[in-house]
């Protein structure tokens, strides 16, 4: 009989969360209340940022971050083109232009020389989403002058020279889909430190109690997700732990392929949420031959925005999409499945 196949990305869920989530049931106070606003300090103190203002959705957090710096139609905001979709909807729903860039070659994070060639008159905010689990390179995108919203959906609990990542930008947000470094199911974050910034967000979080009839949505988080990961905050410096083990683990399987582990800048650690290999050829064969050994290898980023739009110009996020691999790499993979990965890689990474 044949191994279950390895997925690339689950959740690490037990019986505390199972708990928390029954015990808010039982409670019968199950929308936006205590346990939303217990979640939204404990998120707030692993990201360094003074406040933590709980949404619907990353997408939903990137879109009221920048709503509360007034961006709108006329502004631009400079996104790299190596990232989810959510940034492109973010910004195009608040209708300002999103600009994208390229990347660096080895750490798959916005070039900072591509950042510094984009920004006009007309820009007003850049997001720059922490990649793989690695931290960017906030000081020297900061120093423009330009707002920097910090995407933590991939690194959080990451410190950056004694920093917490998303302590450094005007703004940061967080993501807790299934498959992030912790879940809520669904739901994101809105964190930052002025309190006009963050009272914004609270405001447009949602329609009800408003003195004014101006479009608006609803938002908010429930209390049955905040629990779920108000349990999840408090295991992810055991799930950051796993992560390196197994990462450890592919790094001597990787170099013996003949290839390069992820690169880690000198200073800085990498919290390991995809595991991702540069390889010699397309990743195209790669992936069927994983698939036919039951293990669910990716693409790191599906389809970079720029191919999308049919824009050219983009050298390194083309060479990223088409011969970096993702391995996976996660809490919940057991001793077995990991040794099942390392197997398999020297076939796969020769793909």
């Amino acid at each position: 009989m044949s191994e279950p196949f390895i997925p690339h990305s689950r959740p690490a869920l037990g019986e505390a969360e199972a708990k928390a989530v029954a015990e808010v049931v039982r409670g019968g106070w199950i929308a936006e209340g205590r346990q939303v606003a217990a979640f939204e300090r404990a998120v707030a103190k692993v990201t360094g940022q003074a406040q933590g203002v709980a949404v619907s959705s990353g997408t939903a957090a990137l879109y009221l971050a920048l709503m509360s710096l007034g961006i709108g139609s006329d502004d631009e905001v400079v996104i790299p083109s190596y990232v989810c979709t959510a940034l492109w909807h973010a910004v195009r729903l608040t209708g300002a232009k999103p600009v994208l860039v390229d990347i660096e070659p080895t750490t798959y994070q916005p070039s900072p020389q591509a950042v510094a060639r984009a920004l006009t008159r007309h820009t007003k905010a850049v997001i720059v989403p922490h990649m793989f689990g690695l931290p960017a390179d906030i000081g020297t995108l900061k120093s423009h002058g330009i707002p920097v919203i910090e995407d933590c959906a991939q690194t959080m609990g990451v410190p950056v020279r004694g920093t917490p990542v998303g302590g450094s930008g005007e703004m940061a947000i967080c993501s807790f889909y299934a498959t992030k470094l912790l879940t809520a199911g669904e739901g994101g974050m809105v964190l930052g430190r002025e309190e006009s910034l963050v009272s914004r967000v609270r405001t447009l979080r949602q329609y009800d109690q408003q003195d004014a009839l101006d479009p608006a949505f609803n938002y908010k988080m429930t209390d049955m997700q905040a629990a779920l990961g108000l349990c999840q905050v408090a295991r992810l410096e055991g799930f950051l732990t796993r992560r390196r083990a197994i990462a450890a683990r592919y790094h001597e399987a990787v170099r013996q392929a003949g290839l390069t582990p992820p690169v880690v800048p000198a200073g800085l650690e990498h919290g390991y949420f995809r595991y991702v290999v540069r390889l010699s050829n397309p990743v195209d064969s790669a992936l069927d031959l994983a698939r036919t050994l039951g293990i669910g290898c990716r693409r790191p980023v599906y389809r970079p925005i720029h191919r999308y739009m049919d824009l050219s110009s983009f050298p390194e996020t083309d060479a990223a999409w088409e011969r970096a691999l993702s391995i996976p790499l996660y809490p919940a993979l057991t001793d077995h499945e990991v040794d099942r990965v390392v197997s398999a890689l020297q076939a796969i990474l020769a793909g």
